[in-house]
Parts: C-alpha cells; sequence; structure tokens
C-alpha cells in the first residue's frame, strides 16, 4: 500500500463471523491505532469529519461488522467515497476461515453464528460466504486465519501493518516507595533498599533522585555499581524472550522506603540504557508523596 505524505491511514477489518477480528484489533491497537470496533458504516463519513478537524489522529482501524445486506451496500459506498479522498489511504483487510474451522471455533465458544437464525452454524456460514463474495474479492489484504493460532495472527498483522516508527514492544520503567504499597501491574520489582539512604543526609533530604546531587550520591558507592551492572546485564537479556512471546510491554519496578531516592536515580539510570534498544516509558509514581504528607501536617 503506498502512502501518501500526510496522509490518515484507514484500515477496515472485516470478514467472517470467528476468523479472528477482535485479535485483529488488539494488534492493531498494540501499534498505536485508533480503534473502533463494530462502526456502522453510514457513520463513517461523520467520523471522518471529526478525525479531520482533530488533526491529532493519523492512524485509524475500523471492525465493520457485515451482518446484512443493507450493511454490505452502505460499506460499498462508503469505500468508494474515501477512495476519492487523497487524505485518506484505506486499506480492507479480509479475514477468512475453512468451514470446518469455523464450526469448531463455534462450537469451542458456544456461541451462536449472528445469520444461523435456525441454530445451524453451517448455514450461518454459508449466507455469510455469499454475502462477503463481492467484498473478499476488492479486499486489498486477505488473510486465511485456518491454520493460525491467535499468537500468529498478531504476528502476521503487525508484520503487514507495522511502519517503520512502530514500536510495538515498551518497557514501562517505575520507581516507587514501598511504604505506599508495591505497583500491582509490574512484572519485574527489584527492591534496592540495601543500598544508602541519601534520606539521612539533611541537606540531600528535599532532593530527589532526578538531582544531579542525589544521583551522584546514589551511584558513588560500589555495591550500587554492581548491582546496577548485574540488574542492567539481567534485564536486556531477558527482554527479547518477553518480546518473543508476543508480550507487548514489561513493567520493571524499582523501590525503596519512600520512592524519593535511591530507586528514583537507578530507574533514570536504567531507562537510559534500556532506551537504547526499546520505546521507554519513565514514571516515578510516589516522587512527591513525602512532600504532600510533610505539607498536610
Amino acid at each position: 500500500m503506498t502512502k501518501n505524505v500526510d496522509s490518515l491511514e484507514l484500515v477496515i477489518i472485516t470478514g467472517m463471523s470467528g476468523a479472528g477480528k477482535t485479535v485483529a484489533i488488539q494488534s492493531f491497537e498494540d501499534m498505536g491505532f485508533f480503534c473502533i470496533d463494530n462502526l456502522p458504516p453510514s457513520l463513517i463519513p461523520k467520523f471522518w469529519e471529526l478525525i479531520k478537524e482533530s488533526g491529532k489522529i493519523t492512524k485509524i482501524a475500523l471492525v465493520i461488522d457485515m451482518r446484512s445486506r443493507a450493511f454490505f451496500e452502505e460499506i460499498q459506498s462508503m469505500l468508494v467515497e474515501i477512495e476519492n479522498t487523497k487524505l485518506v489511504d484505506t486499506t480492507v483487510l479480509f479475514l477468512e476461515a475453512s468451514d470446518e474451522e469455523l464450526v469448531s471455533r463455534y462450537k469451542e465458544t458456544r456461541r451462536t453464528h449472528p445469520l444461523a437464525m435456525d441454530g445451524l452454524v453451517t448455514e450461518g456460514i454459508r449466507k455469510e460466504r455469499a454475502l462477503l463474495a463481492e467484498l473478499k474479492a476488492e479486499a486489498q489484504v486477505v488473510v486465511d486465519t485456518t491454520d493460525l493460532s491467535p499468537r500468529q495472527l498478531r504476528e502476521k498483522i503487525m508484520k503487514l501493518f507495522k511502519s517503520e516508527d512502530t514500536h510495538t514492544f515498551r518497557v514501562n520503567c517505575v520507581s516507587f516507595g514501598f511504604k505506599y504499597g508495591l505497583p500491582i501491574d509490574a512484572d519485574i520489582v527489584m527492591d534496592v533498599r540495601f543500598l544508602p539512604n541519601p534520606h539521612y543526609i539533611p541537606e540531600l533530604r528535599p532532593l530527589t533522585g532526578m538531582d544531579a546531587a542525589v544521583y551522584d550520591y546514589v551511584m558513588s558507592f560500589p555495591e550500587t555499581e554492581d548491582f546496577y551492572q548485574r540488574f542492567s546485564e539481567l534485564l536486556l537479556s531477558i527482554l527479547p524472550g518477553y518480546q518473543k512471546e508476543g508480550k507487548m510491554n514489561v513493567t520493571i519496578a524499582i523501590g525503596c522506603t519512600g520512592g524519593q531516592h535511591r530507586s528514583v536515580a537507578l530507574i533514570e539510570r536504567l531507562s537510559q540504557a534500556i532506551a537504547k534498544q526499546y520505546k521507554v516509558n519513565t514514571t516515578h509514581r510516589d516522587v512527591g508523596k513525602r512532600k504532600e504528607t510533610v505539607n498536610r501536617s
């Protein structure tokens, strides 16, 4: 697909019910697309007006559920209108699967096919195939998910649609204070309360690990350097494994007593090292809580 320099990228996800549209929309969310599930085609023009007025959204993925002839006729006319707009690069992604596989998936989930009014899944699949035949023929990308696991489908979609500036794997680096509780979303937690505490240095107490004086103090000890080297080496060796297993983000949390000094300084250093290879978000969860407590008292 050839993209215009300043164009909006629109991916319309459709296809057979049970072929993997939910996995597909989740994959586009992970790639930074603005996603909407089951948007009626008649609302697409109004939706585009809002998008163009905002000027902030450049990648959109829409799931269109083609369950009636009326929807089919609407999407056909909307696609013609969108394709005549030079500001929009449109791709229709059609998800397919064999009848046998679709029947198996419906049996596993115990769901009823949306077009199987009499309860026969095979009849619903037959009707849907006939309804979507023309749209499938016109789709730019057709993916057969018969032999694909959800993870394999996710990988295939990302390979097809990921751009050079798309960061699908992120590392969240979080500092925190144990006195305020553990971060419940952390994948890896490290306790650095064994390191010398700047809190007991009067001139350092009001500062944080983002201040040079505290940062240099924390890093000045051999035990800090030894810990950092060992921990960073461990992390950089295991992060590729998380990525290979399809995990889209990993949260690394380092905690000290109050989340002001030691953990903040180490997260600052660790974030800079990891950012050389991965997209990183840095958060100092509790860095201002001590001041808030002092002000209240």
